[in-house]
């Protein structure tokens, strides 16, 4: 009687896994087994990024050198846990740069401070405006004068859901 060793018929069939194809086994460090793990649920890709940077006013000769690769989480996203995405709507903060349709990228690990943007729950209904606070006063500022401020009260429900650390806008 033979022991060990692969049996005949042992095992899942081959591509009947979530990802259609043979698996392989493979030894990833504890510390990059989320990322990893990430990376193949959301297709995450880093891109490339160019040593060279963009002149915005006189054209400059390009490089043709690669810095290395960029993975958006690492330069948008602090705090993986506590980050989510949110998209504008309406036109209240756009001297702050954020459009109708824009993408927020919102850390609710950061303490709020004067001058932070930051969504708010007001009374059931998300808002995204600059935080104010002065002589013990909290305000909600628009960045657009046809809107006029927030001034939250003691009996108001309000609550500030995260601070805005990253927008993303299509030209």
């Amino acid at each position: 009687m033979s022991r060990g060793g692969k049996r005949q018929g042992a095992g899942r069939p081959k591509g009947a896994g979530p990802y259609g194809e043979e698996t392989k086994p493979v030894r990833i460090p504890v510390s990059q087994v989320d990322r990893v793990r990430r990376f193949i649920r959301n297709r995450e890709y880093a891109l490339p990024l160019f040593a060279c940077r963009v002149s915005a006013g006189f054209p400059s000769p390009a490089d043709d050198y690669l810095e290395g690769s960029l993975d958006l989480n690492e330069h948008l996203v602090r705090e993986p846990a506590a980050t989510f995405f949110v998209r504008a709507r309406g036109d209240s903060m756009t001297g702050a740069g954020i459009h109708d349709g824009d993408l927020l990228i919102v850390d609710r690990s950061r303490q709020a401070k004067d001058g932070s943007v930051v969504i708010a729950s007001i009374n059931g209904e998300l808002s995204v405006k600059r935080y104010a606070c002065s002589n013990g006063q909290a305000r909600l500022m628009p960045e657009n004068p046809a809107y006029s401020p927030i001034i939250l009260n003691e009996g108001d429900d309000a609550r500030l859901w995260g601070v805005v650390t990253s927008v993303v806008h299509r030209l």
